[in-house]
Order: C-alpha cells, then sequence, then structure tokens
C-alpha cells in the first residue's frame, strides 16, 4: 500500500539560503537542536552528498516506548532543482513492514528574498502490515520547517545588522 504526505510552508529568505541549509549536514545539527524528538544524529558514512548514511534515534514517545532507530541514506541531492530526498534503508518503519520510507525537500524561488519550502514522506507499507500506516504522520515534517524557518529567519536578521 503506497502513501504520500506533503507539507508546504513560505520563508522570507532567499531560496539560495534555505537550500545551503537543506542540503547539508547543518540541517540535521539544527533539527536536533531545536526539536525534541531528534535525540541525537549520527554519521555513519559520508561526507553530507549522495550516499551519506546518518543514524537518527528519536526520543522516546510520552508513553515511555523505546526510542525509533534508524539509518537514512540520502538518495538524491540535485542543487540545480533544489531537491533533497533521502531514504530509510535500516529500522525505523522497515521494522514496522514498510518496504519504503522517503523523505523529500524542495525549494523554490518564489521571489528574490523569498521561497517555498515543499517537503514530502513517501512510504509503501507491505500488505500484512497495512495498520502501520497509521504510524506515518506529518508531524516531523511541520516541526522541521518550523525549526528551520526560525533558524534562517535569526540568520537572516543577524546579517541584516
Amino acid at each position: 500500500m503506497f502513501g504520500e504526505l506533503s507539507f508546504e510552508v513560505e520563508i522570507d529568505v532567499p531560496a539560495g539560503d534555505a537550500w545551503e541549509l537543506y542540503s547539508s549536514l547543518q540541517l540535521a545539527k539544527v533539527v536536533q537542536e531545536g526539536l525534541d524528538m531528534l535525540e541525537k544524529f549520527e554519521l555513519v558514512e559520508g561526507d553530507g552528498g549522495v550516499g551519506t548514511v546518518l543514524q537518527i534515534t528519536l526520543a522516546p514517545t510520552p508513553g515511555g516506548e523505546e526510542p525509533m532507530i534508524f539509518k537514512e541514506k540520502f538518495t538524491k541531492i540535485d542543487n540545480e532543482k533544489r531537491i533533497k530526498e533521502a531514504e530509510v534503508v535500516e529500522g525505523g518503519f522497515l521494522d514496522l513492514g514498510f518496504t519504503l520510507y522517503r523523505v523529500s525537500f524542495e525549494i523554490l524561488e518564489k521571489e528574490k528574498d523569498s521561497c517555498l519550502v515543499k517537503s514530502k514522506i513517501e512510504y509503501d507499507v507491505k500488505e500484512e502490515a497495512a495498520s502501520n500506516a497509521s504510524l506515518v504522520t506529518i508531524k516531523p515534517l511541520e516541526g522541521i520547517a518550523s525549526v528551520t524557518t526560525s533558524y534562517l529567519l535569526k540568520k537572516k536578521n543577524a546579517n541584516a545588522n
């Protein structure tokens, strides 16, 4: 069973500034500092380009469950189109019957000093685990958008002074 969730946010910074953050390992650092749900990330392999693998540990849920730990691989970084994709390659949703869990970010220029960040989750889950599709939520993308928007606007304002 295939599914897709998406979220968009407009940010009052140039698309190039947003892409500089989203296309780099700095994104994980900013998200870790700003979101409680991301307990830690570790660089397993690579330099931030295609093929880079991160091990991500999500904080336990309020119910006291174990933290979700998974490895994510950067599968596409297109600097011209400003698109970045990463797929879970080990653990996490794959342990719950998913055959695909992909997150992508696309940065679109709106005007000289504003851009649109389109975030998307694509997933495919085995029929016998179809009920687990309800575990996929847009909340992580909303959290990432909130944290990165604040970071980029603070950086823009600091540079303006």
